[in-house]
């Protein structure tokens, strides 16, 4: 039998998902992952806890079939936003993951904004300027990090979203790659010729050398064993941001199709078809999914917390004593 696990790395927690050739669903394990909340505003993920997370969920919900011969390869979808930077020597994050929630680089954003970037970051990347999106932490890192950016300037560093970080360490090194969807999100990715721009690099002041290669989301991403889980490596054979994973899930394969997802925060995406047209006031333009030798572009709204927020209401608050409670 051949399977298919699936790999869903969540703002809150790790999945791994596994299904069988004829995708019927077998088996979830679920791990959560700590937040960290330096200061208000400011929000933290452990890479290296995610990591880990990542390996362990894969590990267990493989033991669902009792040892059994089986062929597998493996998809990932990640939180989008989410940014890490690295030494690509040592492998260790030179700070903690900066979430897509976190609103430090606020100052980075209005800077270029009062200084008229808006419309030319626009054209190029679809998005708004905004520390929702991973380019103003990546900046925010280099300029605080003690010796990042001089490391950064002598090619030591990468960076990347969550699936670059986990694609990286499955590979053991030997893949740095991303999907043109996480790309998307950075504000640094031409949504147009489908690569880094040195325009919107230069902005943010970041090398080209800390940047993985975009490939369409049915690529092969490399191969893995999982930490020695598997005798012969496995297909990475798919990666795909979050919400657009929901969106190809749900089957909006034609334009004037959406979707809506409620998570950690919500994200509305619609499918607008095979050219990168501009988003109304207030949503954002991304790829929306790229296979089969095709690319599709969505525009999308999003909610910074909605599932976050009863959270909150539980861990912190204390009003109920879990969200099943205001089902």
């Amino acid at each position: 039998m051949n399977y298919i696990i699936a790999v869903d790395q969540s703002t809150s927690a790790t999945k791994a998902i596994l299904f069988n050739e004829r995708c019927q669903l077998i088996g979830r394990k679920n791990v959560d992952h700590q937040q960290y909340y330096p200061q208000p505003g400011w929000v933290e993920h452990d890479a290296d806890e995610i990591y880990r997370n990542t390996v362990k969920a894969i590990h267990e919900v493989m033991q669902m079939l009792k040892g059994q011969e089986a062929s597998c390869s493996m998809a990932i979808t990640n939180q989008r936003e989410t940014v890490v930077v690295w030494n690509r020597m040592t492998g260790k994050p030179v700070y903690h993951a900066i979430v897509w929630q976190c609103q430090r680089g606020a100052d980075i954003c209005n800077d270029l904004r009062s200084r008229g970037y808006t419309d030319m970051i626009r054209e190029k990347s679809g998005l708004l300027i905004d520390p929702y999106f991973a380019a103003s932490g990546v900046k925010w890192i280099l300029d605080n990090v003690e010796g990042a950016r001089e490391a950064a300037d002598r090619g030591e560093l990468l960076m990347g979203t969550i699936d670059t970080w986990l694609i990286w360490k499955l590979t053991g090194g030997k893949q740095f790659v991303t999907d043109y969807t996480n790309a998307s999100r950075t504000l640094l990715f031409n949504i147009h010729t489908l690569d880094w721009d040195d325009e919107l690099l230069n902005l943010f002041d970041i090398p080209r050398s800390m940047m993985p290669k975009p490939l369409p989301c049915d690529a092969n991403f490399g191969e893995t064993t999982v930490e020695g889980l598997f005798k012969k490596p496995i297909t990475i054979a798919g990666v795909l941001g979050d919400s657009h994973g929901a969106l190809a899930g749900q089957m909006c394969f034609e334009a004037g199709m959406g979707k809506a997802t409620y998570g950690t925060g919500s994200s509305v995406m619609v499918n607008i078809g095979d050219e990168p047209v501009l988003a109304p006031e207030g949503l954002v333009t991304s790829v929306g999914f790229a296979a089969c030798g095709k690319v599709f572009y969505a525009y999308e709204g999003n909610i910074h917390c909605t599932g976050a927020t009863i959270k909150w209401m539980t861990d912190k608050l204390r009003l109920i004593k879990s969200p099943a409670e205001i089902e």
